[in-house]
């Protein structure tokens, strides 16, 4: 017997995270998120996002109170009004082979959403853009990401059978094998817009990120680029401080590029590209997502001790509309590449990007782009 329970306490908060490490114990491709950073976005104390969120958390259990499932439903209350929709998020969607289990939890949510007023359901998706969102599809052999959930293979079925849920997004992840040297076509048009548009590559210091108001510029170059985006709302003052202070030690100066615009009197800020080393093995030496005992020094020696890493997690990028048409994007590629050639890449990894946003996706053409990994989003009117 299937019974549905509240997240109502810490205890109960710590077996939701928890669930995940048990469920895919074992499995070489899955990486475990931290479980500080996962606690800390679902504790409504502590994430910004709930200036504009709420939201409720449900655990499947059997008749022993053993964790078999869990989802969260949230509703965002800033991206409804931006897209002028009633709509319920579900994520943290994970269960075991049982569709009594899949089937409860997202009726949990579905209930919930109409307790709110909410007309349709819709995910997986977090609180906002930057947090983990749409289901595995393809890819269940590939190494897993930071920024990306992990899931079996049997979970695309459960929904495929779910009465009324359709695919409401389709996403992919872009894969390129390292090359020897920048691609002509990333020099030529790099050096082109430079002579022509006066644009430069910047390379800020750790200090102005954090304490200089660059780290500030970024998450707002962020919300500008990004507006347009299927779903995206933008990020609150309190969201980007927040950000700043849990990322930004994270970040490698040398593998964070900005473009300015020096033709205008601040040499304006108007394109970024971040990405780190893939902090990917470094999690999965981790104790359940633990920093201690010694889960944090993995996670140092990678980001900070060794000067090579295989693998490239290529974070985000983002430009100005207006200075997209210019081919602004091959002044990051430019910059960064011989650095990702240094530090001995084999390969670099995007995270979600839409399927049907040709431009973001072309943008990778000269480095002979694979997509090993699918994810979908689904919805269902209430």
């Amino acid at each position: 017997m299937v019974t549905i329970k509240k997240v109502e306490s810490k205890k109960d908060l710590t077996r939701f995270v928890d669930f995940l490490y048990d469920l895919f114990d074992g499995n070489p491709y899955f990486v475990p998120p931290l479980f500080s950073d996962e606690y800390n976005c679902l504790d409504k104390n502590k994430n910004a996002a709930f200036e504009f969120c709420e939201a409720e958390y449900f655990l499947a259990v059997d008749e022993n109170d053993k964790v078999l499932g869990r989802i969260a439903g949230i509703v965002n209350h800033k991206a409804n009004k931006r897209w002028d929709r009633k709509r319920v998020r579900f994520g943290w969607f994970d269960f075991v082979d049982d569709r009594e289990v899949s089937a409860k939890l997202l009726q949990a949510v579905e209930e919930y959403g109409k307790s709110k007023g909410m007309n349709e359901i819709c995910g997986p998706f977090g609180f906002t853009d930057l947090d983990k969102e749409g289901m595995l599809t393809e890819g269940f052999d590939q190494l897993g990401t930071m920024m990306t959930s992990y899931g079996a293979p049997y979970y695309k079925e459960h929904m495929a059978d779910m009465p009324g849920y359709e695919i409401a997004v389709k996403y992919l992840e872009t894969k390129m094998y390292c090359p020897k040297e920048v691609p002509a076509k990333y020099l030529k048009v790099g050096e082109l817009i430079t002579k022509r548009y006066n644009l430069h590559v910047y390379k800020p210091t750790r200090w102005e990120l954090l304490f200089g108001g660059l780290g500030q510029k970024v998450f707002e170059l962020c919300n500008e680029s990004y507006k347009d985006i299927y779903g995206y709302n933008e990020l609150s003052p309190k969201q980007i401080k927040q950000y700043i202070a849990q990322y930004i030690p994270f970040v490698n100066p040398e593998f964070l590029c900005l473009i300015r615009d020096h033709n205008t009197p601040d040499k304006k800020l108007v394109g970024f590209g971040l990405s780190i080393p893939s902090l990917s093995r470094a999690l999965q030496k981790t104790k359940r997502g633990r920093l201690l005992p010694f889960g944090w020094w993995h996670i140092v020696k990678t980001l900070y001790i060794s000067k090579t890493s295989p693998i490239i997690d290529l974070l985000l990028i983002g430009v100005l509309p207006e200075y997209r048409a210019k081919g602004a994007n091959s002044l990051l590629f430019t910059d960064l590449i011989p650095r990702y050639i240094k530090y001995g890449c084999e390969w670099a990894e995007t995270q979600v990007q839409l399927e049907d946003n040709a431009h973001a996706i072309s943008q990778w053409g000269p480095l002979d782009p694979v997509f090993p990994k699918r994810r979908r989003c689904f919805a269902k009117k209430l």
